[in-house]
């Protein structure tokens, strides 16, 4: 297994990123992944993996290449699978294939799988390369390996706020606080989570939807897209959802987790009303268990990218618990006043030590407003903040 490349293999990799990118919004459970074979400096075919179930796409490119694949070189985003699902192992459709050589960008993060594709190919003969652009595959597809490798899902934490770092005023009224182009990016930031998590404090406040809306993603194949609304989780500790919440009336799932602490009267009319009721176990403050809530949509309902669009109480929390990957932050050109919502509820920081940092990653302008994606920096066991790079 070699790790040395051409200019020529960066090319061919990074069209194969492309190609993997245009499964953004689809291919959940499954991460995103490009392929491209090539046979004396000519790609002779390409694919993506688009959907489910649907073939992947290292079997969609030998389709396309056909009997030309033969001594070629198949350029793929992830170690071609070995294992048989929904679809066969791709590993063993390259080797029969007769391909010459596979260049990988980086190895499966499931543990039980692998390195398995990388040696039924080596044991063929197939010459294989690993590493060529693995980081922008990871930043491709975070939710994925976050889910194989810890069993969590990627949580981003999305915000709107004034530029006085309000969300709402004090009488609640929030709706808008920024423009369309910005609500277009929101859409698809949901269109590409497996999930999205509100708290019920927002979802009374709010009686937002939590769905995908053709018109507002703005996106060739929209009407494709909303085939799969993402699953909307709702954390509501005493069963408070309204029978007639409009998520509740929505395509998709509305999944309401709460306490043991509840009367079942209240879960059998929310089950009436068309949601599904879970209990998962309350922590030391006798609300629902972050940690738990996060590992049980990871296991149970294969969820990559967590999509938190909440209040101040929730987001604070989960920032604390350090729960949070990313956070993205939309800031209207406008100010609400002191009497405003905050963006945060952190209590308990009394100094100047004991703020929270972020890095941030990209601040640009989107439409009147502007958009900042950063992350929390980790603390120390002393509660210090390191100074290191968030990966």
């Amino acid at each position: 297994m070699s790790t040395d490349f051409s200019q020529a293999d960066h090319r061919y990799m990074a069209r194969a990123l492309q190609l993997a990118q245009k499964g953004l919004y689809t291919t959940n459970p499954n991460p995103r992944v490009g392929c491209v074979i090539v046979r004396d400096e000519e790609i002779v075919g390409e694919g993506f993996h688009l959907r489910a179930g649907e073939p992947h796409a290292e079997i969609h490119a030998l389709n396309a290449a056909g009997a030309r694949a033969q001594g070629a070189t198949a350029y793929v985003t992830l170690e071609p699978c070995s294992h048989t699902g929904r679809t066969g192992p791709c590993a063993v459709a390259l080797r029969e294939a007769r391909v010459s050589r596979v260049v990988v960008a980086m190895i499966d993060p499931n543990p039980e799988v692998s390195g398995r594709g990388i040696r039924i190919l080596e044991q063929a003969g197939i010459d294989v390369a690993v590493g060529l652009l693995e980081s922008e595959v990871r930043t491709l597809n975070p939710g994925f390996i976050k889910r194989m490798a810890l069993k969590r899902p990627f949580v981003r934490l999305k915000m709107a706020m004034s530029l006085d770092g309000r969300t709402a005023m004090g009488s609640g009224e929030s709706q808008w606080i920024t423009g369309p182009e910005a609500r277009t990016q929101v859409q698809r930031l949901r269109a590409r989570s497996s999930a999205i998590l509100s708290g019920v404090e927002s979802l009374i406040m709010d009686d937002s939807r939590l769905t995908l809306r053709a018109e507002q993603l703005q996106l060739d194949n929209a009407d494709d897209v909303i085939r799969r609304q993402p699953l909307r989780v709702i954390l509501d500790t005493h069963l408070r959802l309204p029978l007639a919440a409009a998520c509740l009336r929505e395509p998709g799932r509305t999944l309401v987790l709460t306490t043991p602490d509840h009367v079942e009267e209240k879960r059998h009319r929310l089950t009436q009303a068309g949601a599904e009721v879970l209990v998962l176990p309350a922590g030391s403050d006798g609300r629902i268990d972050l940690v738990a809530m996060l590992q049980w949509l990871a296991e149970n309902e294969q969820v990559n990218e967590l999509l938190v669009e909440t209040g101040a109480t929730l987001a604070g929390a989960m920032l604390n618990a350090g729960l949070i990957d990313e956070l993205q932050l939309f800031v209207a050109p406008t100010l609400l006043g002191g009497e405003a919502r905050p963006l945060f509820a952190l209590p308990g920081l009394s100094r100047m030590a004991d703020q929270r940092r972020l890095t941030i990653h990209d601040m640009r302008a989107v439409g009147r407003d502007w958009r900042i994606i950063a992350s929390p920096q980790p603390m120390s066991a002393s509660g210090a903040f390191s100074e290191s790079k968030v990966p």
